[in-house]
């Protein structure tokens, strides 16, 4: 049950319907016990209903629901929430790391063009750190694991090498972009472009 109510499930949307954030069961409940967000019941022909927390206590577990036990019963975990007061779309850049790397380099190796799986890219410094090259999203580029082993501690040009296009820090976005469905959760699909 612990892991249930911890793991990132539950998609919020702003006051217009618009995806702003993830949060854990655990948190939308507080969310929806508060007042501060009301719960989207989203039934298999697609209808949405919001639902108030003395509300979303009564309603059924269905097989495909997680749910909680409490002392008055299970109780259905959702999926989505809408917060109460907030209308804005927060914009956000991309974490730096190896995600946002993947992501904005678009699963492309630099060097080759190829598309790649996860087991076959990692990241490479164009400039090396051993020659002073700092670990920013202006120097690090997804690279095929055989070409960035093949590059070494060299520039590009010393290794042969010559990158697709110049790395840049991505852009600032709206939250709802860089939101992704990794619980395959079909109920957010109504939401997510």
């Amino acid at each position: 049950m612990n892991d249930i109510l911890n793991k990132s499930t539950v998609l919020v949307l702003n006051r217009h319907w618009q995806a702003i954030h993830v949060k854990t069961p655990a948190e939308a409940f507080c969310m929806i016990a508060t007042g501060a967000a009301t719960a989207l019941d989203v039934q298999a022909d697609d209808y949405i209903t919001p639902v108030r927390w003395d509300d979303w206590l009564k309603l059924p577990v269905r097989e495909h629901d997680n749910a909680v036990n409490t002392p008055r019963g299970p109780v259905r975990v959702p999926t989505v929430i809408v917060a109460a007061n907030y209308a804005k779309v927060p914009l956000r850049r991309p974490h730096f790391g190896p995600r946002g790397i993947w992501e904005r380099d678009g699963g492309v190796c630099q060097y080759t063009g190829r598309k790649l799986s996860p087991k076959e890219g990692n990241i490479d410094h164009v400039v090396p750190r051993s020659r002073g090259g700092k670990t920013s999203w202006d120097n690090c580029v997804l690279a095929h694991r055989e070409v960035n082993s093949r590059k070494a501690n060299r520039l590009p040009h010393e290794a042969g090498l010559r990158l697709r296009t110049q790395p840049v820090a991505p852009r600032v976005v709206p939250a709802s972009v860089l939101i992704r469905n990794h619980h395959g959760i079909r109920d957010w699909e109504h939401f997510l472009g």
